[in-house]
């Protein structure tokens, strides 16, 4: 008996697997928006009944895909932070920019679903926010770890508006790092502009004004990262 459930359990695996490949390259075709499982159901050549044994609905499709693109950043972000010894926070942090813009350019359609337009009348549940937090957890303790090591100097820091105090304090436990206001808004500013830069070349900004793309991203990088206070190589 205990055999049989394991085989049942390989089979659904990986049935829904495919469901989901087959996901991934719709969302190429015709975006999330159009996503269909019964349209999937027909590529599998399975009765469009028995796809919803798997899914219950397009959203729970969608969830899936959601989930799995962010713990893909996720892993490609801490494989990225792990191969660096744990005192360059600089390259830690460029390390960390260069993964998510290697992600980005190979999977677009799913970097699309993730940090893209909204899909209509889609609500994401909260099962995506954990996986939505890995890339920034990465993030968070390398600026931690360059703070506690005294080697964080971000320039000009100024102060920073009063009425930005209870989401400053919203952030710290959303991030559930304790670090100071002017290091807390300059942290955000360049993920922002971080992902603001992924997108643009992505969701093709760049033509016909930036050819090389490499190059450009780790110059506005290393720009961001001394903007955020780690200190320049060498």
């Amino acid at each position: 008996m205990s055999a049989s459930r394991t085989a049942r359990e390989r089979v659904r695996a990986e049935l829904t697997e495919e469901i989901t490949g087959l996901a991934r390259r719709q969302l190429a075709t015709e975006g999330a928006a159009g996503l269909s499982l019964r349209a999937v159901a027909r590529e599998m050549g399975m009765a469009s009944s028995a796809i919803y044994r798997y899914f219950a609905s397009r959203d729970d499709l969608l969830t899936a895909l959601i989930i799995d693109g962010y713990n893909a950043v996720g892993e490609a972000v801490e494989r990225a932070d792990a191969a660096l010894p744990r005192d360059d926070h600089r390259g830690r942090w460029l390390a960390v920019c260069r993964a998510v813009r290697d992600w980005a350019v190979t999977h677009p359609h799913e970097y699309a679903l993730l940090y893209g337009s909204p899909v209509p009348g889609y609500q994401a549940p909260e099962d995506t926010i954990g996986p939505a937090l890995r890339d920034t957890a990465v993030y968070v303790r390398i600026v931690a770890d360059a703070h506690a090591a005294g080697t964080l100097r971000p320039h000009e820091p100024g102060p920073v508006p009063a009425n930005l105090e209870a989401d400053l304090a919203r952030a710290r436990t959303t991030i559930g790092a304790d670090l100071p206001d002017e290091v807390i808004v300059r942290a955000l500013t360049v993920w922002a502009a971080l992902f603001g830069t992924v997108s643009f070349e992505v969701f093709g900004q760049f033509d016909n004004v930036i050819g090389e793309r490499a190059a450009y991203f780790d110059h506005t990088m290393g720009v961001l990262a001394s903007f955020a206070g780690f200190p320049a190589e060498g």
